[in-house]
Formats: structure tokens, sequence, C-alpha cells
């Protein structure tokens, strides 16, 4: 019911803008033909009649509207994605799985507390484990609390000792609540020095790099997790193996015809 409301509302909306944009073109159509109050007259009631024995044109001017509305909001999004690749990609405070030599290029943001980046965790991993030539970056991206931001302090501060992949795949596998004593305590399981964890996590570099996860989601429209940026495709919320797959296979083919043309 709340998705067929707010159809309604959008077709009303739109129908009132496209009326109003006729009667501005009846008005300009008048002062160009003539400037006598007749002929508006008479060219106005001329369209309304078409109109209403013509509804359906109304329909389709709809649909094409929204249709060119889609196309400009993505060709801004692949414009948006173009200008931050390097960032995205290549930026050295983020972690990188798979393979660092990979031909596609995932880049994840995802949060600790996130229910869905945890069920999506096992389908991401095989597919990059079974491709064999996938790069995954890892943007952390604390939306859920102050937890979530902990956690992601903890992670990004684990890097410098060498065991942010062991640590991160124990803070996905956790199971309810993240409080900072299990946070620390899955560090010490993995192995990490726990002293030095908590001395790093407050560092200016760690805070420093939230803050540009932050900015790169803001700025590509991310307002939720997980969202993935396939290569240049933008993709919103989780996905399955065969999902990844398939967006995988399709990065591979657009490269292959970019580099052919």
């Amino acid at each position: 019911m709340a998705g067929n409301s707010k159809l309604s509302v959008l077709s009303i909306g739109s129908i009132i803008a496209l009326v109003g944009l006729i009667g501005f073109g009846i008005y300009q159509y008048g002062l160009k033909a003539t400037s006598t109050p007749v002929a508006d007259k008479e060219f106005g009631e001329k369209v309304r009649g078409y109109l209403m024995a013509n509804p359906y044109v109304l329909r389709d001017v709809i649909e094409e509207l929204k249709a060119q509305e889609q196309l400009a909001a993505s060709q801004q999004q692949s414009a948006t994605l173009a200008s931050l690749s390097d960032e995205l990609k290549n930026d050295p405070s983020s972690f990188v799985a798979g393979n660092p030599d990979g031909d596609v290029t995932i880049v994840e943001f995802f949060d600790y507390r996130c229910g869905y980046c945890k069920r999506n965790f096992p389908d991401l991993m095989k597919t990059v484990e079974d491709d064999g030539n996938i790069r995954l970056v890892l943007k952390e991206f604390p939306i859920l609390g102050e937890d979530s931001v902990l956690a992601s302090q903890a992670a990004i501060a684990s890097i410098s000792q060498g065991k942010y992949m062991e640590f991160h795949t124990a803070l996905m596998a956790v199971r309810g609540g993240l409080t900072k004593d299990r946070i620390l305590n899955i560090a010490s399981d993995v192995g990490l020095d726990v002293q030095k964890l908590e001395e790093d996590m407050q560092g200016e570099a760690v805070q420093n790099i939230i803050r540009k996860n932050y900015s790169l989601a803001q700025q590509l429209g991310v307002n939720g997790t997980p969202a993935f940026v396939i290569e240049d495709t933008f993709y919103p919320g989780a996905a399955t193996a065969e999902q990844m797959e398939k967006l995988i296979v399709a990065a591979r083919e657009k490269k292959k015809t970019t580099a052919t043309n």
C-alpha cells in the first residue's frame, strides 16, 4: 500500500507540473502567434480538447519525463564515479583483500553492526576467492552508532599490526552487540597487541580515514550498508554470489570493449 501511495503522489505531482508546462507553452505560443485574447483562448481550448480526448498522452509524457530523469541521474552518477575512481580504488589507507593485482576492483562500504553486511560477507568472500582475480577494497563506513565507530577505529588501527583481515573476519562473524570490551577481546583472540591498538585507535590518522570515507559515501549517494562499487557501477545493498558474479562479468566485458575501441 505504501509503495502504491507513493506512486500515486508522484503521478499527481507530475501531472500538475505537466499541466503547468502546457499552460506556459500555450501562453508562449499565443504570444508568438498573435497578441489577441481571442486567439489565445481558441488555442487553449483546442489543446484542452485534444488532451481531454486523448488523456493517455499525459501518461506517455510522464513516462518519458521519468525516463529522461533516470538517464540524467545515471549519467551524473557515472561522472561522479569517474571523478572519484582513484580515491575509491587506490587510496593507500584502505585495506585491499583478494588479489591486489586483480583485473576487477570491488569497493565495499560496510558497518560491523550491519546485519546485511554480516549475512552478505560469506558470499562476497567466496566470490572473491573463487574468482582469484578481484581486488576487494574495504571502506570502513560506521553509520550505526558509537559502537560501530569504535569497531571501525579498531579495525583500521589493526592494519599497522598486519592483522586486519583476521580481525575484520572475526568482527563480521560476531552476532549480537559490539561493545568496546568485546571488540578488544576479539582483537586479543586474533593476536593483536591490544594496548597498542587502543592507542592507535585514537590517533588522528584513523579519524581522518573515517572522515574521508564519509565524504566519499556522501558524494556517491551511499545512505546505507552494504554498498558496492564494481569498477564503474554503483550497487547499493546486499548482493548474492550470483548477482555479484553477473556484475563482475559485465565489468570485464565493458573493460574489454573499451580496450578494443
